[in-house]
Order: structure tokens, then C-alpha cells, then sequence
């Protein structure tokens, strides 16, 4: 482990690794089950995506590991799990099987624009003050997404205040609310799920501000036995002999290889009329996967040493390793039968924990692996035992916002689009799209418009006609 890893070289231990690895997986162990229920309702065999969902977390995080050497994790990403389900499929009207040759041709995309280092340039022409927004918008995203899975948020409706303007994706995406409004509150602290999250804030704050080696680790198997006692969570309702592990894969035959099949590559352009949509569409999925990966490398990756300096020759390569795992996770996981796989923001809390390099990752690997046998146990720690280190997490990101000039309002009006939109849209792509934007703007406002990069330029009309799509589609 020493020698493959190199882990002195980075300051860590097999100990800090495996905690980190720890941390990340019950962090993000989520998805296991929510990925699933999102994709099951196109169609797709509940069972078949779940095991899909594994392989291509495996499959990702392994290349992250073993090739990279970072302590990234990967799955099948949030939000393109979503937009495959409600704006492609539902929407949009193409079939599940479709959607999955999307996903695919998402990923040779990617491996396209990082053999020709395209995705090293955008990196590299991003400015440093939107770099440091973009890590405390991860940080804000993190919190904000902690402080809902915690049950802390109430929405009231507020009927006919909200109107959907356009149709296709926001359609899709906002037919729940169409014609009302959702207005956030703080919840009446008087359930046990609830109280149960508060007691989870405490501890981890706790563990936190004393500075506890594997104090987050500790907080959540705390909270997970508090939960037990409060009733939050139910052993008697666990069937502890049910794996599902056979049902599983005889569904994943159903999905496997159908992106590349008749029913999926073979038919996505057989009509000619729907191709423009058809391209679209994988705009919209290659923006979102491009950018949420990006987003999550240059929030984190100043801890890993791939971010700082990208002139520098081993952090270059670390960054153009992280890049092809990314590529390959998407492409392979297509072929497995699950929706677009993305490096995970939630690997910021392993790496808050010390996490440094590859074995991170393959403890996260080897803990999805294992899942596929004992899904019923990792499905007993609750969501407010992971949400409040999300929330610590998030908080710490925050730091990021000293290295702005807010007196600058040159600098200010583009940082604060990049770092709060992505909590306020619950995107990290939408809050890199205001950022890059807004920047543009102020830049000719000012008379600046030289200073600003050519791929900024491209990267906003991408936006632009990104945002036009979603609205006509």
C-alpha cells in the first residue's frame, strides 16, 4: 500500500485512507437507492439499475484509484440522473434505451475534448477568481444539500405565484410545482428524524472542532445508534436475509449492452426530423457532466495537488488521469445500463478527513462492491448521519471566499453568482454557467473584453444556446 500509493510522498497513512474512504462512501451511499427509483420509472428493471449502479461506481472509482491515484469517487451523478429520467424520457419522449446511447455518445464526447486536452484548457482559462468561487459554491451546494437531507427545510406552496414558462426540459424538470411557488422554512424541531439530524450536527461539530481522528466517522455510527433508539431507524423492518443479488443480475441482462443495440444507438437518428433534438439533448447532458466534474476538481483539488498550478508537469497529469477516469465511468456505465457517471463533490468530505490518494478511492470501491451483498445493512445509516458531515464540509469550503476582492465589484458580481447559485439552483453546472456569464458581462461593461479567455467565449455561447434549448424544446 505504501509503495503503490505513496503515501508518505502525500503526508497520509493507510488509517487516514481508509477513513477517508469510509467517510466518502457512507457519504454518497445514497445514490445505491436513490439512482434506481429515479431510472426504474422510465421503465428501466429496478434491480438491473441497482447492480448497474454499482459496476459503474466500481468501475470509476478503481480507474480513479489505480490510475489517478486521487481520492475522488465516482457514480452515476444526480441531476443527470434526473434530467435522463424526467426531461429525456418523459419530457422529450425517447425511450429509456435511447436515453442510455445518450449517455454513451456523452462519454466519447468526453474522451474527445480530454484527448485533445480541451478540458485541461477550460480549466486552465478559468480565472482565478471564479476558481475560488467555484470551490465555496461546491462548499455552499455541499451545506445546502446537507441541510435538506437533515430534514431542517420546510417548503410551503404558495399556488399560482409560479408560472413554467417554456416547455420540454423545464416542463419536465418543474411539473411538481407548476403554477405554485416553494417557499423555504425552518422546521419545528418536534419529530425524532429530525431531532435525530440536530444530535448528528452536534456531534460531528463536536468531533470536528476537537480535531478526533476518524471524528466523522465516529459521529455517524453515533447517530446511526441514537437513530436506532429514537426508532428513526427500523431493524425490525430490515429482511436481513434478502440480498437480491440473483434477481439483480438476471435484470441486468435486460439492460446491459442495449445503448449499443437496436433499440438504443441503432434508432437514435433513424429519424431524421428528431435528430436536432436528439443533439440537443446530448449538449445538454455533456455540459452538465463536463462542468459537474470540473466543478468538483477545482473545489477539491488544491487538497490534492492537481488544481494549484496546472503548468506544473505532475499536476497536470494528475489532472489529465482524473479526466479520463471520468470518461471511462460514463462510458462503460452506459454499456452497464445506468445514467451518466460523475466524479462525486460529496469525495470533498473523505478529503476533509485526510483523504490524499488512490487508496481512498479503493476503500470506497471496494465498500460499493461489498453492497451489492449486504445493500439492507447499508441502507440502516440514515440520512441525518451523513447530511450533518456534508453541512461541516460545506462550511469549510467557504474559506475559498477570502481570496475574493468583494470591494472589486468586477470580481464581486461574478463570484457571487458562481458560488451561491449553485446552492440557490441546486446545480453545480448552472452556478458555473452564471459565473462564466456574469464575468463576461461585467468584463465588457468595463471595456475589458480583451482580457477575457477565447474558450470563455465559447463556453458562453454553449450556455446560452444550451439555456435556448431547454427553453424551446
Amino acid at each position: 500500500m505504501e509503495t503503490f500509493f505513496k503515501l508518505s510522498e502525500h503526508g497520509t497513512d493507510v488509517r487516514t485512507e481508509v477513513t477517508a474512504g469510509l467517510t466518502t462512501f457512507f457519504a454518497m451511499s445514497y445514490i445505491l437507492f436513490v439512482n434506481p427509483a429515479i431510472l426504474s420509472q422510465t421503465g428501466m428493471p429496478t434491480q438491473g439499475v441497482f447492480l448497474a449502479t454499482i459496476i459503474g461506481a466500481v468501475i470509476g472509482t478503481l480507474v480513479m484509484a489505480f490510475y489517478a491515484n486521487l481520492p475522488y469517487a465516482q457514480a452515476p451523478g444526480m441531476g443527470l440522473n434526473a434530467f435522463f429520467t424526467y426531461t429525456v424520457v418523459f419530457a422529450l419522449g425517447y425511450t429509456w434505451q435511447q436515453a442510455l446511447a445518450m449517455v454513451f455518445i456523452c462519454g466519447l464526447i468526453s474522451l474527445i475534448i480530454t484527448l485533445t486536452k480541451v478540458r485541461k484548457l477550460i480549466i486552465e482559462s478559468i480565472p482565478a477568481v471564479l476558481k475560488a468561487a467555484i470551490s465555496a459554491g461546491i462548499g455552499a451546494f455541499l451545506a445546502y444539500v446537507g441541510i435538506k437531507n437533515a430534514g431542517f427545510l420546510k417548503f410551503s406552496i404558495d399556488p399560482g405565484t409560479y408560472s413554467v414558462a417554456g416547455k420540454g426540459a423545464a416542463k419536465g424538470l418543474a411539473a411538481i410545482t407548476a403554477n405554485s411557488a416553494a417557499t423555504p422554512g425552518l422546521v419545528a424541531f418536534d419529530n425524532p428524524a429530525v431531532l435525530l439530524s440536530l444530535i448528528g450536527l452536534i456531534l460531528t461539530i463536536f468531533f470536528t472542532v476537537k480535531g478526533t481522528r476518524g471524528g466523522v466517522i465516529i459521529s455517524i455510527f453515533l447517530t446511526t445508534l441514537v437513530g436506532i433508539l429514537l426508532g428513526v431507524v427500523r431493524l425490525d423492518q430490515v429482511n436481513w436475509q434478502a440480498t437480491n443479488l440473483s434477481a439483480s443480475f438476471a435484470e441486468l441482462k435486460q439492460v446491459f449492452g442495449v445503448a449499443l443495440g437496436k433499440e438504443g444507438l441503432l434508432s437514435l437518428f433513424s429519424v431524421p426530423s428528431r435528430i436536432p433534438g436528439v443533439l440537443m439533448a446530448i449538449l445538454a447532458f455533456s455540459l452538465t457532466d463536463i462542468f459537474d466534474t470540473i466543478g468538483t476538481l477545482i473545489g477539491t483539488g488544491q487538497k490534492v495537488g492537481i488544481i494549484a498550478n496546472t503548468t506544473d508537469k505532475q499536476q497536470s497529469q494528475k489532472l489529465d488521469k482524473a479526466l479520463y477516469s471520468d470518461l471511462v465511468a460514463t462510458t462503460l456505465g452506459a454499456v452497464f445500463g445506468t445514467s451518466n457517471v460523475t466524479t462525486y463533490v460529496e469525495s470533498a468530505a473523505g478529503i476533509s478527513v485526510g483523504g490524499r490518494t488512490g487508496l481512498t478511492a479503493l476503500v470506497v470501491a471496494g465498500l460499493f462492491a461489498l453492497s451489492s451483498f449486504f445493500s439492507l445493512l447499508v441502507s440502516i445509516v440514515p440520512a441525518q448521519a451523513t447530511a450533518p458531515v456534508l453541512i461541516v464540509v460545506g462550511i469549510m469550503m467557504l474559506s475559498h471566499l477570502k481570496s475574493i476582492h468583494w470591494d472589486n465589484i468586477v470580481e464581486a458580481i461574478p463570484a457571487f453568482f458562481t458560488s451561491l447559485f449553485m446552492a440557490f439552483t441546486y446545480s453545480i453546472t448552472y452556478g458555473i454557467a452564471a459565473g462564466f456569464l456574469t464575468y463576461t458581462l461585467v468584463k465588457v461593461i468595463k471595456g475589458q473584453a480583451r482580457e477575457i479567455h477565447l474558450v470563455l467565449w465559447i463556453l458562453d455561447a454553449l450556455f446560452l444556446l444550451n439555456f435556448l434549448c431547454l427553453a424551446i424544446l
